[in-house]
């Protein structure tokens, strides 16, 4: 039962063209054009592990994983708390398949822009070292898995398919401000680290930087240590598990 509900919700996301658009193709296009078109696109970072093509490459396949499953989270989120927990309730599947079909989809969606962008970058000059390509792929996977919760929080906090669409339209701002569309530098990167994207992004970036961050007003390149992606994932885990479940019992009292 549980592979027929994921084929089944699989195949219902795969219906959605205009999510499919936001989460895979729109990111694709935001690599090829300030990633692949540039002439600074084969210019080496600084520790030779990979060229600014595959920088700009692991930060839009980022972005596209993170919208994937803040999509899939908050919807998850929506249809709890609209009935479809007491619809499930009647048929044989636990609470644990349902999360478990759920995580599942969110990581096969998630998979779709990762894969079409590392393609593309691949066929478009992006290059890096094989360990590079590989932990950095996994790592975007992984800090995906975050914003997850990021959407089930909106989806508990306001119940509504459109505050959903709200929570992954919220993630064009954070990228901004989290040193993903492009290289921030004092005041605002200062600001990018105590964002949720800052984290999550600095650790896929890891293998190709080894936490040195690129500049371009020409300053010199800064060491942002190992540590403070990996704080900035742990806070943000813990507010966002916290405020989902604080969420979940408002549910619940309500009922």
């Amino acid at each position: 039962m549980t592979a027929v509900y994921y084929a089944m919700e699989l195949r219902r996301t795969g219906r959605d063209v205009v999510n499919l658009f936001f989460t895979a193709v729109l990111p694709a296009f935001l690599y090829v054009i300030f990633g692949a078109s540039q002439d600074y696109s084969t210019d080496m970072l600084p520790t030779g592990r990979g060229n600014v093509a595959m920088y700009i490459m692991v930060s839009m396949a980022a972005y596209g994983a993170v919208t994937a499953t803040t999509g899939i989270g908050g919807m998850a989120a929506v249809e709890r708390m609209q009935g479809w927990g007491r619809q499930l309730g009647l048929t044989p599947m636990r609470d644990s398949r349902y999360v478990l079909v759920k995580a599942q989809l969110g990581l096969t969606i998630a998979l779709i822009p990762v894969a079409l962008i590392y393609v593309i970058g691949f066929a478009t000059g992006a290059a890096g070292e094989l360990r590079a390509w590989l932990l950095s792929g996994v790592l975007v996977l992984a800090g995906a898995a975050l914003f997850s919760l990021y959407g089930l929080v909106f989806g508990l906090a306001f119940r509504t398919e459109g505050a959903v669409s709200a929570a992954s339209g919220s993630l064009v701002i954070l990228a901004f401000l989290g040193n993903l569309f492009f290289p921030l530098s004092g005041t605002m990167l200062t600001i990018a680290k105590l964002t949720p994207l800052y984290g999550i992004v600095a650790l896929a970036r890891e293998p190709l930087t080894e936490g040195w961050l690129v500049a371009t007003d020409g300053a010199a390149p800064v060491h942002d240590p190992l540590w403070v992606p990996v704080a900035n994932v742990a806070v943000w885990l813990t507010i966002l598990t916290v405020l989902a479940v604080l969420l979940v019992r408002r549910g619940r009292a309500r009922q």
